[in-house]
């Protein structure tokens, strides 16, 4: 589930969130639709072209430090879109002249100051997330399993954090290696599984999934801090056994109910489809995965 826009005066900007960096990526030609003053999104797509093109040949960073992101469009599809950091948009803005340029700068110190407050107090960033949540039409009961979660999961990231692992691909590949033993599935396999395209799993987890993932990200832990795992081939050892745990648990429940823990299910509304999913459809490839 992608945020909703956030708004510069009149404008929306089109923005997804890294939970694992803790990074906002935004869209950039709607930032270059604000500095040029155009109201036609073609005419910004084609400024961008002609600057990123200027940029590149000028070996700039800006450029370089882009990232490609699909988010809807009018049309309510999802299209592969240049995204780009509040850091590195700060530097594209001083490539633009114009009148909007200083506001759009302040703006963005604003949505990383938001950060910043976020990350001194995690309160805050809760309470946005539950009101995010309830809008979706998530219930209670899931809102508050899908908070003990995340706080599980920033028990486990401090840990990393203090343990010799760096932010971004490391945190991804340990993330993926829990989930895969716990699973049987990568990140990206059960997200197929689901119909899911850029939208964050946890935010369509079931109850029972948010639960094996906790236990499975607890027990990492909690082994990890037995051995004082330090560095990437010990916490990676952490991780698989973390991930055993959850998935020896989950094999247990499966068996004695004959309901399976791992589906192509959504926690939402009966008759809520999240927005930007596929139809979906379930390769067998993925389901003999699940066992």
């Amino acid at each position: 589930m992608h945020p909703p826009p956030a708004l510069f005066e009149q404008h929306h900007i089109r923005r997804v969130y890294d939970e694992i960096t803790g990074t906002w990526w935004f869209s950039v030609v709607d930032i270059l639709q604000v500095l040029i003053q155009q109201a036609d999104y073609q005419a910004a797509r084609n400024y961008w072209k002609v600057l990123k093109n200027r940029l590149s040949k000028e070996g700039s960073q800006s450029v370089t430090n882009c990232n490609r992101l699909k988010l809807s469009a009018a049309d309510g599809k999802q299209y592969l879109t240049d995204v780009a950091t509040a850091e590195t948009l700060l530097r594209l803005v001083q490539s633009i002249p114009s009148p909007k340029a200083e506001a759009i700068k302040l703006w963005l110190a604003k949505v990383g100051q938001e950060r910043m407050q976020e990350l001194a107090d995690p309160a805050l960033a809760l309470d946005r997330a539950r009101d995010l949540w309830k809008k979706h039409g998530r219930s209670e009961k899931w809102i508050q399993q899908r908070m003990t979660g995340q706080e599980t999961r920033n028990k486990l990231t401090d840990y990393w954090s203090d343990h010799e692992i760096r932010e971004g691909q490391e945190y991804a590949i340990l993330t993926n290696l829990i989930h895969q033993e716990w699973t049987g599935l990568s990140v990206k396999g059960h997200k197929e599984l689901k119909g899911l395209l850029t939208q964050n799993l946890r935010d369509h987890m079931t109850e029972a999934e948010l639960i094996f993932t906790a236990l499975a990200e607890l027990s990492t832990r909690q082994i990890a801090e037995s051995v004082n795992a330090t560095g990437m081939p010990e916490n990676a050892e952490a991780a698989k056994t973390g991930g055993g745990v959850a998935r020896k648990a989950r094999q247990d429940l499966e068996s004695r109910t004959g309901r399976a823990v791992v589906t192509g299910e959504n926690a939402l509304p009966p008759g809520r489809k999240p927005v930007g999913t596929r139809k979906q459809s379930i390769p067998n490839k993925i389901k003999n995965k699940i066992s």
